[in-house]
């Protein structure tokens, strides 16, 4: 085997090993998602519930869980990494910042951590780190693929 097929090799299986790790954090984010949706559908504006924005976060989890894994283009690989990061962000500001109510948006302001909530940070956190680290292999690999033709 020549060092470039070692190499290419060598980047499918940490391309690989980072799409496993994203699925799996994006798969705890939909799980504690769906979990927890029914205890927040009664904080609502008028048009869309805390709850019901957890399952929709968590279908798109699930989405991106699936895509990541069985898609491999630098689409999916962008999606997974934005619902992980726009998931995680989400957390962050309303742990921190009392926003009330924007648009459609129920007031979601909660200052507190508890277990699912730290589970989901983390999830969220590996999933959108392993991602955005699958599109940066891809973008080395094709570089150096360009160099090498």
């Amino acid at each position: 085997m020549t060092s470039f097929t070692t190499r290419a090799a060598r980047l499918f299986s940490i391309s690989m090993l980072l799409r496993l790790a994203a699925a799996a954090g994006l798969v705890v984010d939909a799980r504690v998602h769906l979990k927890l949706a029914g205890a927040y559908d009664s904080i609502r504006s008028s048009a869309v519930s805390q709850g019901d924005l957890f399952r929709i976060e968590a279908g798109l989890a699930i989405a991106a869980a699936v895509l990541i894994l069985l898609v491999r283009k630098s689409f999916t690989d962008f999606f997974a990494a934005a619902v992980a990061g726009g998931g995680l962000a989400a957390l962050l500001v309303y742990r921190y910042a009392d926003l009330g109510a924007i648009g459609p948006l129920p007031p979601m302001y909660e200052p507190a951590w508890y277990p699912d909530k730290v589970d989901t940070c983390i999830a969220q956190a590996i999933a959108t780190a392993a991602s955005i680290c699958v599109l940066l292999v891809a973008a080395y690999r094709g570089r150096k693929a360009g160099r090498a033709a």
